[in-house]
């Protein structure tokens, strides 16, 4: 069994990465901090029974667990997303949602590679490299509301994933070069899919100025961190 008191969770972009620390019976959360820090964070330097690996990516589409073929994963993604010939490309289980997540990570750069190789597992094994989009989804199963409404935003991209009860409305990514534009997807994919921002809760799991979580209270009923 897995201790889960002692598992680590980092986040990586292009522009850096961050970390969320489970260990002693105490939870930690790390600010966002630039590649050139990763040898210098000492949480790193010691050993977990889990890790987790977030990549953030655009670069990602759902199937009907029915419709996917491992050997089709790459034919699938093309039909949603841009895929460069050196992109490589993988697929995860969302059992929850009945779907399979098809994602590359090759726009992230190599700094996702260079963490999950220093971050080890107590067993010497490194922990697996998904999208952010994989925990995004994961983590509604822990959210108690109706309206389930799950973001994160970094790079210059904003992924948003929305369900109601069991059902999931909508997992996608849209290009947003501030977070002015960030909200606007948020609220136009919500009036698409007729929920009201003020009797829901949005679930943020990247970091939020206080300015844009106050931007973000001005219209929904609560703003919560994940």
């Amino acid at each position: 069994m897995i201790d889960t008191e002692n598992r680590i969770s980092i986040q990586v972009g292009l522009s850096g990465y961050s970390f969320r620390l489970y260990a002693d019976g105490r939870e930690h959360s790390s600010e966002w901090m630039s590649a050139e820090r990763i040898f210098n964070t000492p949480e790193f330097g010691r050993r977990y029974n889990q890790v987790d690996v977030s990549v953030f990516t655009p670069k990602f589409g759902l199937v009907p667990s029915g419709f996917h073929a491992p050997e089709a994963t790459r034919q699938l993604l093309s039909e949603v997303v841009a895929l460069e010939e050196s992109d490589h490309v993988g697929y995860v289980e969302v059992p929850q949602f009945g779907a399979v997540l098809l994602y590359s990570l090759s726009l992230a750069g190599t700094l996702p590679k260079v963490v999950s190789e220093t971050v080890i597992r107590t067993d010497g094994s490194k922990g697996k490299m998904l999208p952010e989009a994989y925990y995004m989804l994961s983590s509604m199963a822990d959210i108690p509301d109706y309206n389930k409404i799950v973001a994160a935003y970094m790079d210059g991209w904003l992924c948003l994933a929305i369900a109601q009860g069991k059902t999931l409305l909508l997992c996608n990514s849209f290009q947003a070069p501030d977070f002015t534009t960030a909200e606007y997807f948020v609220f136009l994919a919500m009036k698409k899919l007729q929920l009201n921002p003020e009797m829901s809760s949005i679930y943020f799991r990247t970091h939020l100025s206080e300015e844009q979580e106050m931007s973000l209270y001005r219209y929904f009923r609560s703003v919560e961190h994940i």
